[in-house]
């Protein structure tokens, strides 16, 4: 498919594609659709976070032969180049995704988002080929913007700042990274745009707000729209850190999926940049406006029980978009009504016809997808 750019002479069918994490969330959204797209897949996955074994089951039954499995952890320097050895380019998304469990086990948390993303790194900068590399950041990385003015609009925080509250939070953002997980991928995320500034690999960075949809083992500690739809599913109590009223702006995987393929793309044009992903102040919504949303579609009030602010929560981010949408020829984003309702219908098919997802985090800190 042409975006309408100029292709990258690096987006070639001749060579798999290695996506890490590639079990999980938005890694097999990626997979399927580079694999639908005529390219055969390398996964590279621990297959430790309960439920994504199932993602990669279906990847297989849907692509077949398109699908290589390489069960295996992020941090193995063997098959990091058992996994590079042929392929044409890397979505990295394998990593440690809680920002509770950094807390726990800093040390894990940090070989598996910092020092795996560098290993990463140093064998593609020694490959004699040049290997694109697309890393999944985090909006972490701007700390918990403890520093912008908030007023508490019914249910929602926003920022006294009109510009913030037109565009959200740009690239400019100063970084101020927070808790052992925003130390980690911060990092790695600027080992990632430092490699392309002092080696020439083609990379980007995509410091991603809360992507949400189908194949997401919701958690209290990650992926909190599809935990609050599951929960209010099976009539179970959500816990809410803080008041409800932080505010995201929430993004479709398929969007998602959709910048990181265009990103790949034009790489020659984007190579060194990094690119706030999120839903942009049209999806910028509360914790609460979600929940409520979510009780209309599932046709009964949802349990909730508050509990204390978490360390390094945002009371409010909303991604500025205008860069990515420039650089990428980028267009408007799945209304979040529709979207939040499309994920809702597919956890219902899901528990009609299948095993029910597990919506439980793992204890090991190995690598996982987000």
């Amino acid at each position: 498919m042409n975006d309408g750019g100029v292709l990258s002479p690096y987006v070639s069918t001749r060579r798999p594609i290695l996506v890490t994490g590639g079990a999980g969330f938005i890694g097999s959204n990626l997979a399927d659709r580079l694999a639908s797209e005529g390219h055969d897949v390398i996964i590279l996955d621990a297959l430790v976070r309960p439920g994504v074994e199932i993602n990669l089951e279906w990847l297989k039954r849907t692509h077949g032969r398109r699908i290589t499995a390489i069960v295996a952890d992020i941090r193995s320097a063997d098959a990091v180049n058992e996994a590079l050895r042929d392929a044409a380019a890397v979505f990295h998304f394998a990593s440690q995704v809680a920002v509770t469990t950094s807390l726990l086990d800093p040390v894990s948390d940090f070989d598996v988002n910092a020092r795996a993303t560098l290993l990463i790194l140093d064998e593609i900068r020694r490959k004699s080929r040049t290997i694109p590399l697309l890393f999944a950041s985090t909006n972490k990385v701007y700390g918990n913007l403890s520093d912008l003015p908030l007023r508490r609009v019914a249910r929602q925080y926003q920022p006294d700042d009109p510009l913030l509250r037109q565009h959200g939070i740009g690239e400019d953002r100063r970084l101020d990274f927070h808790t052992p997980y925003g130390c980690s991928k911060g990092a790695a995320d600027q080992y990632v745009l430092d490699y392309a500034r002092s080696y020439g690999i083609p990379a980007v960075v995509m410091r991603m707000s809360c992507i949400y949809g189908p194949r997401q083992m919701g958690t209290e500690d990650q992926g909190w729209v599809a935990h609050f739809a599951l929960k209010a599913l099976a009539d179970e109590t959500i816990t809410i850190y803080g008041d409800g009223c932080q505010v995201r702006d929430i993004l479709d995987v398929s969007d998602a999926v959709e910048a990181y393929m265009r990103a790949w793309r034009r790489i020659g044009d984007v190579k060194g940049a990094a690119f706030n992903l999120g839903g942009g102040p049209a999806n910028a919504v509360s914790l609460l406006q979600v929940i409520r949303h979510i009780e209309r579609l599932a046709g009964r009030a949802a349990h909730l029980v508050f509990r204390d602010w978490r360390a390094g929560d945002q009371r409010y981010y909303v991604s500025d978009t205008r860069r990515i949408r420039s650089a990428l020829g980028f267009g408007v984003s799945t209304p979040w009504l529709r979207g939040v309702a499309n994920l809702v219908a597919w956890f219902d098919r899901e528990r009609a016809s299948g095993p029910r997802l597990v919506p439980e985090m793992p204890t090991d800190a190995a690598a996982v997808a987000s």
